[in-house]
This record gives C-alpha cells, sequence and structure tokens, in this order.
C-alpha cells in the first residue's frame, strides 16, 4: 500500500486511495512475539497492537497502549493497521493465526492486502473456520466480492457486510482482536465498527424511491435512488424521469446492487 524510504528520518508515503486513509494510520499489530520466547520472555506478543512513534530504517520505535511503555521493534515483526480493519501486508496465514486468537469470535474480520500483488484486497472473516474472499476492483475503481454488488469504497462494503452477510458465511461482527484486548464494549476509546441504520421500506412513499431532488428530508439517500432508478430503465420502464434518474451520476452513489438473477457469485480466495 506504500513505499518506504529508507534513512535516518524514513517516512511513509500512502500511495493509494484517500478512502483507505483513516485516523489510525500510526498503529501496528504485532505478528509474531518479540523476542522470540526460545531467547526470553517476550515484550509483545502476536495481536497486540501497538502505537508507531518512529520509522527508523528496519527498527519500529513504538509504544504499548496498556502499558505506554516505549521499545524498539523489527519492522518484520509487525503490520500497519488502518480504520482498525484493513491490515497492511498480512499473508493468509497469519490472518488465520490472527484471528484465531482468543479475544476473537464469529464474524470478526480483516482486510488485508494480498500477498502475491499489491492493490489488491482479501476479506477474511472467522466462522466454523476463517474464510478468504477477494476484494476485486472494476474499471472505475469500485470494489467489489459477489458482481451483482459494487462499492465505491471499502469502508461502505465493511458497513454493507456488517449490516447483512448478504452472501458471505456471516455478517461482520468486529475488527480483528488480540488476546489481551478486552471486548470492542468494554475497550475504552476503541473505535466502533460504523453500522447501517434499518428502516421499514413499508413505510417509506413511493414517490421518495424516484425522486431526483436532493433533499435533505428524503429518507432514501440519491445513491440509492439512482440504482432504483437505473433498474427500472434496464427492465424495459421508459419513464422520461425515471430516465433522467437513471442518466444521473453522482459521487454521492456508494452502493449499486443488480438484480438477483442467479448470476454474480461470491468468489472465495484460493491463495
Amino acid at each position: 500500500m506504500g513505499n518506504i524510504m529508507r534513512g535516518e528520518s524514513a517516512k511513509e508515503t500512502i500511495n493509494t486511495d484517500s478512502s483507505l486513509k483513516g485516523p489510525e494510520e500510526d498503529m501496528v499489530v504485532v505478528l509474531q512475539d518479540y523476542p522470540s520466547p526460545d531467547i526470553s520472555e517476550p515484550i509483545y506478543r502476536m495481536g497486540e497492537k501497538l502505537r508507531l512513534i518512529a520509522q527508523e530504517a528496519y527498527w519500529w520505535r513504538v509504544r504499548s497502549i496498556q502499558t505506554q511503555k516505549e521499545n524498539y521493534i523489527p519492522n518484520s515483526h509487525v503490520a500497519k493497521v488502518y480504520h482498525s480493519w484493513l491490515f497492511e501486508g498480512v499473508e493468509r496465514q497469519k490472518a488465520e493465526e490472527l484471528l484465531s486468537l482468543p479475544g476473537n469470535r464469529v464474524g470478526s474480520f480483516l482486510v488485508r492486502e494480498s500477498a502475491r500483488e499489491r492493490g489488491l484486497y482479501s476479506l477474511s472473516v472467522k466462522h466454523r473456520s476463517v474464510k478468504h474472499y477477494r476484494i476485486l476492483r472494476l474499471d472505475n475503481s469500485w470494489y467489489y466480492i459477489s458482481p451483482r454488488l459494487t462499492f465505491q469504497c471499502l469502508e461502505d462494503m465493511i458497513n454493507h457486510y456488517c449490516d447483512a452477510s448478504d452472501g458471505l458465511c456471516c455478517a461482520l461482527t468486529s475488527p480483528c482482536q488480540s488476546s489481551t484486548t478486552p471486548p470492542p464494549d468494554a475497550a475504552p476509546g476503541a473505535p466502533p465498527v460504523v453500522m447501517r441504520r434499518n428502516f421499514d421500506w413499508k413505510k417509506i412513499d413511493s414517490k421518495q424511491l424516484v425522486s431526483t431532488e436532493s433533499c435533505s428530508d428524503n429518507m432514501v439517500s440519491y445513491g440509492v435512488r439512482n440504482s432504483i432508478a437505473a433498474y427500472l430503465s434496464f427492465s424495459g420502464n421508459r419513464n422520461p424521469a425515471q430516465m433522467r434518474a437513471a442518466s444521473r451520476r453522482k459521487k454521492s452513489k456508494s452502493m449499486y446492487a443488480l438484480p438477483e438473477n442467479g448470476h454474480g457469485t461470491i468468489d472465495y480466495e484460493d491463495f
């Protein structure tokens, strides 16, 4: 996700979408005990999350979130974490090890960069076993797991699958935790997973579904209204108002769903 400039004052430049950046750019997760238990009692345990203080070539200075003590750790023993669920450079096997730690439950998850090709991501979810799903991208840079459902950014995808499994093994519940991390509802200051609010579609005025006005009191977002209008036009309805709505594309639309007609299956990762 980024290129590291080596040197005394090495700094990292994130060369990717702004949607992947977050307030936790200085957080890292420990990938293996350090030092090794064969050498001495580990200072940091696998799965523990630390605050990154400074990057000094091979050695990174970190601070324990629990004890507030600072120390150095090799950068090969940690991975950067964004948004509490986006893990940089974590391979499939390591993701399974992290999600198997005692602090995780069914639905615990992380998004990781593909170990084989930069810029490709996978979703790992704890269920009866850890399941892995490829996250692919369209030519317009939108993300998807199933081709029938695309998202403008990874945050929108995570929020959707927190709301419903929609083809996954289960709905997402909480980001991957370490064995020493308190449950999300007890962790002070822990960033929650943003959940979308549900509402009763039966109570919505049908006129709001096809309205093209950007009114703030409409319960249905412009993106969803635009998607509905597009679907109606695809299904053969040539009402002029609906055609105008289908032709208007704005960045406020963050999710698009094709009708469920049997095509577009979940793509399991096999590497």
